[in-house]
């Protein structure tokens, strides 16, 4: 009995000792199966143990630095501006429209006779080496609106009642020879016995601005009539008729257009009784 009570206490020392190199603990008696318990952890050392709490701040510094910022100028300088002249200079003006300048006055406007009419001697002209036609352009370019709108009152006009007609004309008969054309006149003389610039052949807007007029001339004027007994006095005369052209005026700066009358030859009659007409 006591050799089993000690070979049991040398084998719980065996037990022990190997208990110290693994984590479990094997207890067996007699015959029954061991039993495991696990190997407590060891507590440890008063110095090693976790503090809990609040724990000391660090130490701040006795004094916050100032931020630093760049050095403020003294003065602020006042910005500089050029020196105000002693008087106001007046604006000055163009002599001429802004739309083209003309190397010189143009001849034959006004009371001047245009080298175009000096050898033919007609009060108009079919054609005019001295036209203006780059100034007319400028300025219907930059007058293109109202310019149209007073085209517009001379492009369809009919000159059927315009006839000057003599005082007896109920005894005027159509027998003396006449030339008629179609034409657009560039020069003519108005009914004030100026000569005018007429608008033809100047495009504004995609269009062509052209203004044409019959002229019927006689060609025996004050001769007796063809066909008329010479016991019957009669004359071949001359009718007019008075006709409104859109024209242009290179003097006026501002809107150089408008509408003048011009009195043309419009038929050839002859007139019976012609010496009461001498007068």
């Amino acid at each position: 009995m006591m050799a089993a009570v000690r070979l049991l206490a040398a084998l719980a020392a065996f037990a022990v000792v190997l208990g110290d190199q693994t984590s479990h603990v094997s207890i067996s008696h007699g015959r029954a199966p061991a039993v495991h318990q696990p190997r407590p952890h060891p507590v440890p050392h008063q110095s090693q143990r976790p503090t809990y709490g609040p724990q000391p701040h660090p130490t701040r510094p006795s004094y916050r630095p100032q931020p630093t910022y760049p050095p403020r100028p003294t003065y602020t300088p006042r910005p500089t501006y050029p020196p105000r002249p002693t008087y106001t200079p007046r604006p000055t003006y163009p002599t001429t429209p802004a739309y083209g300048v003309q190397p010189h006055a143009p001849s034959g406007y006004g009371s001047d006779v245009p080298a175009c009419a000096a050898a033919s001697g007609k009060p108009w002209c079919l054609e005019d080496e001295e036209y203006p036609m780059y100034e007319i352009q400028g300025a219907a370019e930059q007058n293109a609106d109202k310019l149209l709108s007073l085209y517009a009152d001379v492009a369809d006009l009919n000159t059927e009642l315009s006839v000057d007609l003599p005082g007896y004309y109920k005894e005027e008969t159509y027998l003396c020879p006449s030339e008629t054309a179609y034409v657009r006149p560039l020069r003519a003389v108005n009914s004030d016995g100026k000569w005018r610039f007429i608008v033809n052949g100047i495009k504004v807007h995609y269009e062509t601005l052209t203004q044409t007029t019959r002229l019927e001339e006689c060609l025996k004027e004050g001769y007796a009539c063809p066909l008329v007994p010479e016991c019957y006095e009669s004359k071949c005369l001359q009718k007019s008729i008075y006709h409104r052209f859109l024209v242009y005026d290179p003097y006026d700066k501002y809107f150089p257009f408008a509408i003048e009358t011009f009195k043309l030859p419009a038929s050839c009659g002859c007139l019976l009784g012609a010496s009461t007409l001498d007068h």
